[in-house]
C-alpha cells in the first residue's frame, strides 16, 4: 500500500502549521491583553458611573456592556490575526447565511439577556433587596445578565431566568422603609370585645420594633366557631425578614400575656361528636332523647320502633 500520498498531506499540514504557529501565538497573546483590558475598562465604568449617579443596576450594566464589547473586539482581533484571510465582511456574510438556525438555538437565551438588560435599566428591584417570586424567597445576591440569583434564608441559592421575573409578578419585600404586620387572635364569646382590642393596642405599643407612626390598630375580623376573630396589625421598620420575625415573636408574646393577665379567654376550637345507637325501642322517641338536644314538647312522632310495630301486638312481643 502506497502512503506517499498521505505522507505529502500531514508534510503539508505540518509545513503550514509550523508557518501559522508564530501568528497563533501573537493572537493568543493578543487575546490575554484584551482579557485583561476588558478588565479594566469594567472597573473604569463601573467607577465612574456609580460616582454620576447612584443606580448601581446600571452601573453593572454598563460596566458588563463594556466588558463583553472589549472581549468581541479582541475575539475579532485574534481570529484576524491567526487567519489573515478573515474579515469581519466574511463573518457577517456567514452568520446571515445562518441567522435564522442561531435565532431559533438562542431564543431563549436572547430573551432571558434582553430580559436582563431591562431588570438593570428598568430597576424593580436591586442587589440586596428581598424579593419572592412563586415558590422562592430570599435576598438578591447578583442579577446577571441572563438570570438573577436569590439566597433564600435558609440558605440556599435559586438561580431565576431574567425572562420569568421581568414577565412574572414579583413580591419586593424591601421596597418601602415600612412594612406592616398582622395575625388574628380569636377571644372567648363571653369576653369583652372593647377591652380586649384596649389590651391588644396596649400590648404592641409597649413591644420594642413596633413604630408608633402608623400606629397600631385591632379590627374584630370574624366571629368564627369557637372564638371573636381580632386582628392584630402593626408597622416595623426595617422591613427584613428577620425584624419581621423578631417583631412578630414579641408581639405575639405580648398580646397572649396581656390578655391572659386580664382574665380574656384564648379558646381553642372544640367539638362535639355524639353516638346515635338506631338499634334501640327509643330512638326517634323525643320524649327520650340523649343526643344533647332538648326533648319534644306536645304530640311528637313515636319512636321508630312503635312504627315498625303492628298495631295487634302487644308491647315486647316479637313481630313478623
Amino acid at each position: 500500500m502506497d502512503f506517499s500520498l498521505a505522507w505529502q498531506k500531514l508534510n503539508q499540514i505540518g509545513h503550514d502549521l509550523m508557518l501559522a504557529l508564530p501568528n497563533i501565538v501573537f493572537g493568543l497573546v493578543v487575546f490575554v491583553g484584551f482579557m485583561l483590558l476588558a478588565r479594566g475598562v469594567r472597573a473604569l465604568v463601573q467607577r465612574v458611573t456609580r460616582s454620576k449617579n447612584n443606580n448601581h443596576n446600571l452601573s453593572v450594566l454598563l460596566s458588563r456592556l463594556a466588558y463583553v464589547a472589549m472581549l468581541v473586539l479582541g475575539v475579532l482581533v485574534t481570529v484576524t490575526i491567526i487567519l489573515p484571510g478573515f474579515t469581519p465582511a466574511s463573518l457577517v456574510s456567514a452568520l446571515g447565511v445562518g441567522g435564522i438556525a442561531i435565532g431559533f438555538a438562542f431564543k431563549d437565551i436572547f430573551q432571558n439577556f434582553l430580559a436582563g438588560i431591562l431588570l438593570l435599566l428598568t430597576e424593580p428591584f436591586k442587589i440586596g433587596d428581598q424579593i419572592k417570586y412563586q415558590d422562592f424567597e430570599g435576598t438578591v445576591e447578583d442579577i446577571q445578565t441572563r438570570a438573577t440569583a436569590i439566597k433564600t434564608y435558609d440558605g440556599r441559592r435559586v438561580i431565576i431566568p431574567n425572562a420569568e421575573l421581568f414577565t412574572n409578578a414579583v413580591t419586593v419585600n424591601t421596597a418601602y422603609d415600612k412594612r406592616r404586620l398582622q395575625y388574628d387572635v380569636g377571644i372567648g364569646y363571653g369576653d369583652d370585645i372593647a377591652r380586649a382590642r384596649e389590651l391588644m393596642l396596649e400590648a404592641m405599643r409597649e413591644t420594642a420594633g413596633v413604630l408608633q407612626d402608623p400606629a397600631p390598630d385591632a379590627l374584630v375580623m370574624d366571629l368564627a366557631e369557637s372564638s371573636v376573630n381580632i386582628r392584630a396589625r402593626w408597622w416595623v421598620d426595617p422591613p427584613r425578614q428577620a425584624d419581621v420575625l423578631d417583631a412578630q415573636d414579641k408581639v405575639l408574646e405580648a398580646i397572649k400575656n396581656k390578655l391572659s393577665e386580664n382574665g380574656i379567654d384564648l379558646p381553642f376550637p372544640t367539638r362535639q361528636i355524639l353516638f346515635h345507637d338506631q338499634t334501640e325501642a327509643t330512638d326517634g322517641n323525643r320524649r327520650q332523647q340523649r343526643e344533647g338536644w332538648p326533648a319534644g314538647q306536645g304530640d311528637v312522632p313515636p319512636a321508630r320502633a312503635e312504627v315498625a310495630r303492628p298495631s295487634s301486638s302487644q308491647p315486647g312481643e316479637p313481630t313478623a
